[in-house]
């Protein structure tokens, strides 16, 4: 009898205790037969499984949100609303800035739902992303870079959006905005293979126009390191000019010009160069020929009066004849 009592008293401690809220983590469901956790537990059609998960989306809690998202996408995969589903993960993730995961959050409703009329609404969004994050990169310094690291990769995202809609209206923007980026991370070779793509694959784009012009841009930064290799710089210059003679009215015109004329002082200060290479080797004929062409060549560069000065320094100097060897005797 004793043994009765202090099990009734037990129970009744514990029925005090214990949180009342855990009663309810477990539910009997007659239906199935089953304890269920309603925690886990998924509506009983995916329309009102959309609608439960939407409550959280526009209440912003968006955690709650995406696991009610989730639990559609799972438990009705080819429901009409799975998409739907599918595309709120992604706005959720980029309601929290959490961009890049949204990015590839939204690819999955083009790669399991291929027919889904968000395709076109989800290459917006990607394009808009790959934007931020091309920002972003230019906005870093090398040094956050080299400390932090980097998990994504602006490229990426315009490949997918070309990938997605090759002949969609951001294919050309996204390819050109690629050569930018590489640009930008100083890979000029790589950049102007990129930007040649712009030119190939979508001639009639107004996004050609501007890839010629970055083209020109990308070789004249090839030509910085090379101070007596003229060639790369002589590259570029013809294709300013090709682009302001084909496009005098563009809006990028007067900044080709401007190009044209930093590298028509480039190749005058080369020049200059080589001429006080051979005027320090006591070459002095050599020397005026490389003065004289700056003169004669580069008249409106800032470089022309100087050689000229140095013409007159040399005057009457010739190259001295070579000393001749010790004699020897017979």
């Amino acid at each position: 009898m004793l043994h009765r009592y202090r099990l009734l008293l037990l129970l009744i401690l514990y029925l005090v205790l214990v949180p009342k809220p855990l009663f309810a983590f477990w539910v009997w469901t007659p239906e199935t037969n089953k304890w269920v956790n309603p925690k886990y537990a998924v509506k009983e059609t995916p329309q009102e499984q959309l609608q439960y998960a939407l409550e959280f989306y526009k209440d912003k809690e968006y955690k709650e949100a995406i696991n009610e998202f989730r639990k559609l996408i799972k438990h009705y995969p080819r429901a009409r609303e799975a998409p739907d589903a599918q595309y709120h993960v992604g706005l959720c993730l980029e309601e929290q800035g959490k961009i890049f995961e949204s990015y590839k959050e939204y690819q999955e409703v083009i790669d399991k739902y291929p027919f889904s009329e968000l395709s076109a609404a989800i290459v917006k969004k990607q394009y808009d992303i790959g934007v931020d994050l091309l920002e972003n990169a230019n906005n870093r310094s090398k040094f956050v870079d080299a400390f932090a690291g980097t998990n994504y990769n602006a490229i990426d995202v315009f490949k997918t959006v070309i990938k997605n809609a090759p002949y969609g209206e951001l294919a050309a923007p996204s390819q050109y905005k690629i050569g930018l980026y590489l640009i930008e991370q100083g890979l000029y070779q790589e950049a102007r293979d990129e930007l040649e793509k712009v030119v190939n694959d979508y001639p009639e784009s107004e996004w050609a126009k501007a890839a010629k012009y970055q083209i020109a841009v990308a070789d004249s930064q090839r030509s910085t390191d090379a101070q007596y290799d003229q060639k790369v710089t002589q590259v570029a210059i013809k294709e300013f000019e090709e682009y302001v003679e084909n496009f005098p009215d563009a809006q990028l015109t007067d900044k080709a010009k401007e190009q044209i004329h930093r590298l028509r002082e480039k190749e005058a200060e080369n020049s200059f160069l080589v001429a006080q290479f051979y005027e320090k080797q006591r070459q002095y004929k050599a020397a005026k020929i490389y003065y004289q062409t700056v003169v004669d060549d580069y008249r409106n560069s800032s470089w022309a009066s100087k050689a000229l000065v140095k013409i007159q320094e040399l005057g009457g100097k010739e190259t001295p004849e070579a000393e001749p060897g010790p004699k020897t005797k017979d």
